[in-house]
């Protein structure tokens, strides 16, 4: 898949794994984590891997079953590349990927990019239904 002259691509051979961990390190979301529980999330998922000119710009991934359930995670594009439509080509990738094409519920948790997953659909979680255990802390 291409968007301008950014390709997203699902092999995880492409990865630049130290510059996606550390960048994931410094986000809200996994300053917690460490190299290693990354490599195992990442192994443990399908990533989508954004590309410009053979240098890798982005990353996201989705884990869970990978027939009914799936849950976006690590959205991520490099400074100096955000507002160019990437975080949504990796998020759109993970949607239209075949290996999970048969996932009806898919999740994910934000606190600042609402908008970008509404286009695709996503809406807050409201009916009471969805819960949630934390051990994180």
């Amino acid at each position: 898949m291409k968007v301008g002259n950014v390709e997203i691509v699902h092999d995880l051979l492409r990865l630049d794994f130290a510059t996606t961990s550390a960048l994931i390190r410094e986000s809200y979301w996994g300053s917690s984590r460490t190299d290693e529980l990354n490599r195992l999330a990442f192994a443990n998922s399908i990533c989508a891997i954004a590309l410009a000119h053979g240098a890798q710009v982005g990353f996201a991934r989705a884990a869970g079953d990978r027939a009914v359930f799936a849950r976006i995670s690590d959205v991520i594009v490099w400074p100096g590349h955000r507002g160019q439509g990437i975080g949504k080509a990796l998020v759109g990738s993970l949607l239209d990927h075949p290996g999970l094409a048969s996932v009806s519920i898919w999740m994910l948790n934000t606190s600042d990019a609402h908008s970008l997953y509404a286009s695709f659909g996503f809406l807050p979680v409201t009916d009471g239904n969805e819960m949630r255990l934390d051990r994180s802390e």
